[in-house]
């Protein structure tokens, strides 16, 4: 995926004040640039991407990040509040700021130990969040953290899934208080079917344009793996991956060419079988990692999808294709990821991959399409309080 440019951010003002985001002008307030506050988890952050290119905000946002501590000590405080954390885990970066110190003994060895103050994806500019502040303000007022404060809140259909008929049913009526959100989806709650995302048809036009040389001379149909890893939500090992291995077996004969890819939760020893397996097979090609990432051009060349059920974000990418996807290990999924599945299914935007379809078979549903959708209902919000954007 190309990087994403941003432009600096504008200068605080005298005293501390917030920077303008806004400008007056043809008769109408005028939102010229966004704030986003992120976690560093790139499934997450890519849709509040998404929905500022559908926006047209692409290139005039600032991104602040509230990253949980990783890595080194952390992950034996995992148990502590993460405002303590955040503290021992500053304390610590100062104590061995000399990177020749900042090791840790693990076994008879010392390791480097990662800091981490922000991450890169191709940002130039992302600020790290004071959270101590932001935790602060939670604590003291939670009682008052409703939706309905918001003008507009965007969030997947399936996180409600706790007010369903079946989701009640899975949670004891003494947990239920606990579970988010604790209320129905008001007037100004944005339900989309899946996650938004940054590939839009624009994108996919340049990826197509990108990748012509590359995915065009291979034979027909181009059937695209994508792999993820188990979740909270949706666990399993490494059967799964011998399940797929059999099944893309049994339909190679009616594939023309497979290209397949990981992602960064994919377990090494399912990443090892499936290597094992197809590396020397001369339909199949897998992406070692290595060089431009392929998935935007996998998204706008490929004839159909097979994909694990554990990522919510490549499915909802391949669904806004319009092109079949195919889902394995869909039945180990629980809770909102279940429901999530359901709906799709639905939708009739997805089938579950048996190993017995005939991959040149073509068939079509109307695709996803929620970031244009929430951009839509955005810009409906800021007309009614006299605001555009420009």
């Amino acid at each position: 995926m190309r990087p994403i440019r941003l432009s600096e951010p504008e200068p605080e003002p005298p005293g501390g004040a917030t920077p303008e985001i806004f400008a007056a002008g043809g008769g109408a307030a005028v939102v010229r640039r966004a704030v986003v506050i992120g976690n560093g988890c790139a499934g997450a952050e890519s849709q509040c991407f998404g929905l500022l290119r559908a926006l047209g905000l692409a290139d005039r946002f600032t991104l602040y990040r509230a990253i949980r501590p990783t890595g080194g000590i952390n992950k034996w405080l995992h148990f502590l509040p993460f405002s303590f954390r955040k503290t021992l885990d500053q304390f610590h970066r100062r104590v061995f700021s000399d990177t020749r110190f900042a090791a840790l003994v693990k076994g008879n060895k010392f390791v480097q130990y990662p800091v981490r103050n922000c991450q890169s994806f191709g940002l130039s500019s992302v600020l790290e969040a004071d959270t101590q502040k932001m935790v602060t303000m939670v604590c003291d007022t939670f009682e008052k953290f409703h939706l309905d404060r918001f003008d507009l809140v965007v969030t997947p259909r399936h996180d409600y899934y706790a007010f369903t008929a079946k989701g009640q049913q899975e949670v004891p009526r003494l947990l239920r208080r606990w579970i988010t959100p604790q209320e129905p989806p008001g007037p100004n709650v944005v339900l989309t079917a899946g996650a938004l995302h940054q590939a839009d048809s624009a994108a996919l036009r340049s990826a197509a344009a990108d990748w012509h040389a590359e995915l065009t001379p291979l034979p027909k149909p181009l059937v695209v793996v994508n792999i993820g890893g188990p979740t909270r939500n949706c666990k399993y090992d490494v059967d799964l991956a011998k399940q797929l291995v059999n099944s893309l077996h049994n339909v190679l004969k009616t594939c023309g060419s497979v290209r397949i890819s990981f992602s960064r939760r994919t377990p090494q020893k399912v990443s090892d079988l499936i290597l094992k397996e197809f590396s020397t097979h001369p339909k199949i090609y897998i992406w070692d990692g290595e060089g431009p990432n392929p998935h935007l051009g996998h998204l706008a060349w490929a004839d159909a999808f097979i994909i694990t059920a554990d990522s919510i974000s490549m499915l909802s990418e391949a669904c806004s294709t319009g092109k079949p996807v195919y889902v394995i290990g869909a039945e180990h999924c629980r809770w909102k990821f279940s429901d999530f599945h359901n709906r799709l299914h639905e939708r009739r935007a997805v089938r579950p991959f048996t190993g017995l379809e005939d991959m040149s078979d073509s068939w079509s549903y109307p695709p996803l399409n929620d970031a244009a959708d929430v951009a839509a209902r955005v810009r409906e919000a800021l007309a009614q309080r006299g605001w555009r954007l420009g």
